[in-house]
């Protein structure tokens, strides 16, 4: 018989996190298209669709309350999603315009507070080195 392995809590808590992200996307109407989606070495938490546009969603959970997104989205993070976000589009053949949300949540596993951050920022129209 298959020894049972526990899960450390910081996974659990960060798939309840994902898993209250999802929902708090469906209450306010985005099209759930993908969830952990990953191609090569680009992954995206959450994609989904509204208004005409593919959303790409970062969902960072933490226990302490997050004062600001730059502690959890740095410039590396930003470019990282936007190449996963156009990696998305030509995987699925789709002319869309994206989007790029942040569902930040904090708290207790059992009290988890939700800030969903609807185009948290814009792809440059240029990158610098």
């Amino acid at each position: 018989m298959a020894k049972e392995t526990k899960q450390p809590d910081h996974l659990l808590f960060g798939r309840q996190g994902e898993q209250l992200a999802f929902e708090t996307l469906l209450k306010q109407g985005y099209i759930i298209r993908e969830r952990n989606w990953r191609s090569d070495h680009h992954e995206i938490d959450i994609v989904a669709e509204k208004d005409s546009r593919i959303i790409i969603v970062e969902v960072k959970a933490r226990k302490e309350p997050i004062e600001d997104i730059s502690e959890v989205i740095d410039r590396k993070k930003i470019n990282f999603l936007i190449a996963a976000g156009n990696a998305y589009l030509n995987a699925c053949h789709l002319d869309f315009e994206l989007q790029f949300d942040v569902i930040l949540l904090y708290g207790s596993q059992d009290a988890l507070m939700v800030e969903h951050i609807p185009d948290a920022f814009m792809a440059p129209l240029r990158t610098y080195r």
